[in-house]
């Protein structure tokens, strides 16, 4: 007989380990299914936020973003049109607390070192093998473990299976209703040695051109992410002379003149590669005994970089509602069911508030109309006035401040504020127009933010 465990995981990445790492923690026996165990080689998953950085120390992971070459992230700094640039940083939400820190990382490295700290715990197996088939009992239809098809045939049976595959997993579409949606890619590159205004601060470029995230992976490596459309993408086909010829003409000029030389140096030599922005929203999973997590259950547009910081918190939540005390055993199907209910509901407090602050401020700083580059600069001048506008929003973008409801009072905050300064810029003989404008920028305001709450609020 296979040995039977508390949890089968499906997949090693970072939910993976950090639900297996925190159910151990609470004396779980847990086994953790990756199809390759090889450190992994993304552009991607690069960016860990603050809230993210608590909730690995919580789980006793802390140490996996040491000897990594990984470096501090203490905040942004934004580049618009080339007119006017705008700093923002992590606050502490308390006088008495140390203002939060990041981390940004080359993604395999971080990876790897998860999975040979959870290979440590004694209640902790990680197996290479790939799973071809969830187990599932004939009478009730519940999960009960997975089947890999290897060269020889594997079966491990679990009282619970949890399917943390990734973006591309193979099984979502066998228990959730939601396919992944993407309408544009990164491409990423690797500068070396680019000389950066600032040491600690990721940076943002916005209003000329597709945007852009700049940081650094380690002490001598900074990544560039150009958000490009889908049909700018497939208009340069598979053609690399003519993407990068489109990188030279469109990127290149718009960048801080002090990162032109290493950007211009990847171009001719460097790696240039491209992986889609994909988003899903959550949904609630109905099969007994099962549980989705990770970019298989929920994504979004990774510009604001919370997908780690969600995955963390995500498998902390999930450990600790079936705890050992309340729950003794996983195989109780209709409690474990009522916990994963809870779940989904109650992990939408710090969920929510990084998938609707992402889909925003994507589909803003993406916006080529000229109502949305009203408010593009009004956001800029809204963080120009100092921590009292800025110290909330940056706080739920770095995973430590959890409030939906506050990221929807400063984003019509900020729509305001767009309006008032415009009018105020007008003047008395543009006016009327102006005013017209105004009342398009809320409307288009609304457009970018309600859709991205109604995927909340679905089952």
């Amino acid at each position: 007989m296979a040995p039977r465990y508390d949890a089968v995981i499906v997949g090693g990445g970072i939910a993976g380990c950090a639900l297996a790492k925190a159910l151990a923690n609470h004396g779980r026996r847990v086994l953790v299914v990756e199809r390759s165990l090889k450190e992994p080689d993304r552009i991607v998953g690069e960016l860990l936020q603050p809230g993210g950085v608590a909730a690995l120390a919580e789980l006793g992971l802390g140490d996996c973003v040491e000897d990594i070459d990984a470096v501090p992230v203490t905040g942004y700094h934004m580049f618009w049109k080339g007119q006017e640039e705008a700093s923002f940083w992590f606050c502490a939400p308390s006088p008495r607390e140390e203002k939060p820190v990041g981390s940004s990382f080359h993604h395999g490295r971080f990876v790897h070192k998860l999975r040979r700290r959870i290979s440590e715990e004694e209640n902790v197996t990680v197996v290479e093998a790939t799973v071809v088939e969830i187990a599932r009992d004939e009478k009730s239809g519940a999960a009960i473990g997975v089947i890999c098809g290897d060269e020889q045939r594997t079966e491990h049976y679990g009282d619970l299976v949890v399917l943390s595959d990734g973006a591309t997993s193979n099984f979502r579409s066998q228990f959730l209703p939601y396919a992944p949606r993407a309408q544009s890619r990164f491409w990423g590159l690797e500068l070396t040695d680019a000389d950066l205004p600032y040491y600690g601060c990721a940076y943002g470029i916005i209003g000329s051109g597709p945007p852009m995230l700049i940081y650094q992976i380690g002490q001598h490596e900074t990544r560039i992410l150009i958000d490009v459309l889908d049909d700018t993408y497939e208009s340069l086909g598979s053609n690399p002379q003519a993407t990068r010829r489109y990188m030279a003409e469109q990127v290149l000029p718009v960048l801080p003149e002090r990162i032109q030389p290493s950007f211009a140096c990847a171009l001719r030599e460097g790696r240039l590669r491209s992986v889609p922005n994909r988003w899903i929203p959550s949904s609630r999973n109905v099969t007994p005994g099962l549980v989705v997590l990770g970019d298989a259950l929920n994504m979004r547009h990774p510009l604001t970089g919370g997908g780690m910081t969600v995955a963390l918190k995500d498998a902390m939540l999930l450990a600790d509602l079936p705890k050992p005390t309340d729950v003794p055993s996983l195989a109780s199907l209709d409690v474990v069911a009522d916990k994963l209910k809870a779940f989904h509901w109650r992990r939408k407090r710090y969920a929510a508030s990084l998938n609707i602050l992402a889909q925003a401020l994507y589909l803003l700083f993406v916006a080529q109309d000229s109502r949305l580059r009203v408010m593009q600069k009004g956001f800029i001048r809204y963080i120009q006035e100092g921590e009292k506008n800025f110290a909330e929003p940056v706080g739920i973008m770095g995973g430590y401040v959890e409030s939906p409801v506050q990221l929807f009072y400063h984003f019509v905050r900020i729509a305001v504020y767009s309006i008032g300064l415009h009018l105020s810029e007008a003047g008395l003989l543009h006016f009327p127009v102006a005013l017209l404008q105004s009342c398009m920028v809320f409307v288009s305001a609304a457009r970018i933010i309600l859709p991205s709450i109604l995927d909340e609020l679905r089952l």
